[in-house]
């Protein structure tokens, strides 16, 4: 799954190269993926922990996606992070995930990508959904400063779920966020969660239940569920 000769290496690997793409569930010939992207650190030059709660957080995402998806053609990974943070202009996130999505599409060409990220990694999904593998975004209280750009995220679906009492990211900013995206040509949708947080743990079976449902929708070429509680249409 090697895309190119000159590839990061691992900061915690003793030089070896970095891997970002992750895979979880690979069917022989798969038709569409599913890439979760966890949360970290606005800065952090180091690796995520072993013990890394932002990444065992999305685990329950994953096993919802796999189980409703069971049967279906849908390779589901996550993307590996070389550090933990943000850091800066050199949006270290961002740059691991355009790279797993690069690996993905020299895996199986053509193959249509949702990406599910939360925090810093709704941040980086948001900003790499213009690769042209992207399908569509479900970003799970995303991290949203107010000049992050939005004119690659033309002609695609975003869903941003926030709940309007998280103290870690503001849910003001995935509204602003999406109502550019909007004006930018974006099919751009909120969800107001009625609660969760920013950890997503109280209520965690809507967050669940809602983000599979827009999974398979954003696959299937369907219309977001507008039936669902709280979504504001674009």
């Amino acid at each position: 799954m090697t895309t190119g000769t000159d590839r990061p290496t691992d900061p915690s690997s003793g030089g070896r190269e970095h891997r970002p793409l992750v895979v979880h569930r690979g069917p022989g010939t798969p038709r569409a993926a599913v890439l979760l992207l966890h949360g970290g650190r606005a800065d952090g030059l180091g690796p995520p922990p072993r013990l890394n709660l932002p990444a065992l957080r999305m685990r329950p995402f994953g096993s919802a996606v796999s189980r409703e998806l069971r049967g279906r053609e849908v390779l589901l990974a996550s993307v590996r992070y070389r550090c933990r943070g943000w850091n800066g202009p050199r949006a270290d996130a961002a740059r691991d995930a355009r790279a797993a999505l690069d690996e993905l599409a020299a895996r199986a060409p053509d193959l249509p990508v949702v990406l599910v990220g939360h925090s810093m990694g709704g941040r980086a999904a948001l900003l790499t959904g213009g690769h042209p593998a992207v399908r569509g975004i479900v970003a799970l209280a995303p991290w949203c400063p107010p000049d992050e750009p939005v004119a690659h995220l033309r002609d695609r679906t975003l869903v941003l779920l926030h709940d309007a009492d998280d103290r870690v990211t503001d849910a003001e900013g995935s509204w602003l966020l999406a109502d550019r995206a909007r004006r930018a040509g974006a099919r751009a949708h909120t969800v107001v969660m009625p609660r969760g947080g920013h950890t997503m743990l109280r209520g965690a079976r809507r967050w669940h239940r809602l983000t599979v449902d827009l999974v398979a929708a954003l696959l299937d070429g369907r219309p977001v569920p507008e039936a669902a509680a709280g979504v504001r249409p674009g």
